[in-house]
């Protein structure tokens, strides 16, 4: 399944292009903006504090829409084709979680090459950004297969449509993608600490901004793995209902 994806992407990259413009509008005019109105106590520039946030914004929006597929494949009749191989339905729904992640890698380089162009103070030591790119393809799994789960309860594009853009915003906003958690206020800390974005994010920033590795990354990926864990799990119980 995720060959299959890679070949997708090789033969038509527009969408790839087309993903991309967000987060560069985020960076080249939120990011500079934002950053001359907010300035950061410490060394650590704003546009610095928020890239890792749009990395890990990018990989949500690609990551929460990718269930419609399943709706698709379903009305196409390769839903029933999977269903009826020996593959475990787990395996089945990873399979599709990991093809969802080779969507965000193109964007995270397209990131990398405005982060040269905006100046902003990363590092480049290639293990660290290894680092970087096993964080966004875990957290790709965790929403992607979020996703699905969506797609097997609701069955319909137009109300998997109406969910996803309901959930993406929330999810985006109780983070701490582009404040940190320390301004919010305390019911909206308490929703931003449940949210698995805010893990993705630390992370993200532990692995791409100067300084030492945070502690806290083994923390951070260690409980996007486990909530990608159960997520596979339920949307292996699910995947059947798609079709009935």
């Amino acid at each position: 399944m995720a060959e299959l994806e890679a070949l997708k992407i090789s033969h038509d990259p527009t969408e790839i292009f087309t993903r991309a413009v967000q987060p560069a509008l985020w960076l080249l005019i939120f990011g500079q903006v934002f950053e001359r109105m907010h300035p950061m106590n410490g060394p650590v520039r704003y546009i610095d504090f928020m890239t890792p946030g749009i990395l890990a914004q990018s990989t949500l929006f690609i990551a929460i829409f990718y269930g419609i597929g399943i709706i698709w494949e379903r009305d196409l009749g390769l839903t029933h084709k999977f269903l009826v191989t020996p593959t475990p339905r787990a395996a089945l729904v990873a399979g599709k979680a990991l093809s969802a992640s080779l969507r965000s890698i193109p964007v995270m380089i397209i990131i990398y090459l405005l982060a040269i162009f905006l100046k902003v103070d990363l590092v480049w030591d290639p293990l660290r950004i290894l680092l970087v790119l096993v964080i966004v393809i875990i957290g790709s799994i965790l929403f992607s297969t979020f996703s699905l789960i969506i797609a097997c309860l609701v069955k319909t594009r137009e109300r998997f449509m109406g969910i996803g853009q309901v959930l993406t915003m929330p999810l985006f906003f109780a983070s701490n993608a582009i404040y940190p958690i320390d301004i919010m206020p305390h019911w909206l800390q308490t929703f931003s600490r449940m949210n698995p974005l805010t893990y993705m994010i630390d992370a993200l920033r532990s692995a791409m901004l100067p300084g030492p590795v945070s502690r806290n990354i083994l923390l951070d990926i260690g409980i996007l793995i486990a909530v990608s864990a159960v997520l596979i799990i339920i949307g292996g119980s699910l995947y059947k209902r798609v079709i009935t």
